[in-house]
């Protein structure tokens, strides 16, 4: 696959920017091990990357959130052991918000979140983080394809470090995984597919009220339908649509703060430039919607 663009998230469009001087850093991590059925995802970073040159900067919803700095991080280091891998995603971004930054990842495989989501844990001791999920699948597998760092694995090995966890979008889960989520009851919430793409919705959906306030948002690609992106490992037939993504999204970061996002599984398909605009308007969208959020209150006069 060739790709020719600047090599930084809407570099066509924007300045280079120094880290001190930006609000979202975009961190790539081109990892891909674990992944069960059609590969590529360790190219979805950069296609992303480059697909977001030809954005337009304004949206008619958020603004223009470039306004508040993008700076794009060279590609992480995948090489080594998963635990290797894992523990540079993790010091990355903990280095980002420490700096009062909002890191966003971009994938890769999803295993990679169990990293990014520690990095936030590090980096905010004394306060609870809620992770919000969209994803066609659980990932609460205790193991699967005998590794407990699968994919498949991710979110069981986030709810076992004690991590409050909310799905959206789900509808390919196993037996196991619903036994998880009934054992977890407390600490686990979802509103599967088939509640969301109901033709008449039951209910407007906010998070619960007892759910942290500090959130980590990861998508993964595969949250939307594949009639809308089939590039992806493990699509999935009876998603959610792209505006419904971003409405909830937005929906589930009213009254929060996003600490830190990522967007995965994301496995471009040669020529299908469609589908690389759409992940890369997605990750835009989720800037958008980030700017919002208070974490971002001091530097609001620039958006």
């Amino acid at each position: 696959m060739s790709v020719v663009a600047s090599g930084r998230f809407l570099g066509s469009e924007i300045g280079r920017e120094n880290g001190d001087d930006a609000a979202f850093h975009v961190l790539p991590v081109p990892f891909e091990k674990s992944v069960s059925y059609g590969r590529g995802t360790a190219l979805g970073a950069r296609a992303i990357i480059a697909a977001s040159d030809q954005l337009e900067t304004f949206d008619q919803i958020d603004g223009e959130p470039c306004r508040l700095g993008i700076h794009t991080h060279r590609a992480l280091d995948c090489h080594g052991e998963v635990g290797e891998v894992l523990e540079r995603v993790r010091a990355a971004t903990r280095e980002v918000v420490q700096r009062g930054k909002l890191p966003f990842v971009l994938g890769g495989e999803h295993t990679l979140s169990y990293g990014a989501v520690m990095g936030v844990v590090d980096a905010c001791p004394d306060e609870k983080i809620g992770i919000v999920q969209f994803d066609a699948h659980a990932d609460l597998r205790e193991s699967y394809e005998g590794s407990v760092w699968s994919h498949a694995c991710v979110m069981k090995r986030l709810v076992d470090e004690g991590l409050p966890l909310f799905q959206l979008g789900v509808r390919a889960i196993s037996r196991e995984e619903q036994t998880v989520r009934h054992m977890f009851s407390a600490g686990i919430g979802c509103l599967d597919a088939m509640e969301i793409c109901r033709p008449v919705p039951r209910h407007q959906f906010a998070l619960p009220e007892h759910f942290p306030r500090r959130i980590y948002l990861t998508v993964d690609i595969d949250v939307l339908d594949s009639a809308v992106m089939p590039a992806t490992g493990t699509p999935v037939p009876g998603g959610l649509s792209f505006r419904q993504t971003v409405d909830l999204i937005a929906n589930a970061a009213q009254g929060r703060e996003i600490v830190a996002m990522d967007l995965v599984e994301y496995a471009p398909i040669d020529n299908m430039h469609a589908y690389d605009y759409t992940a890369a308007d997605l990750a835009y969208k989720m800037m958008g919607i980030a700017a919002r959020a208070s974490i971002l209150e001091e530097k609001i006069g620039r958006y």
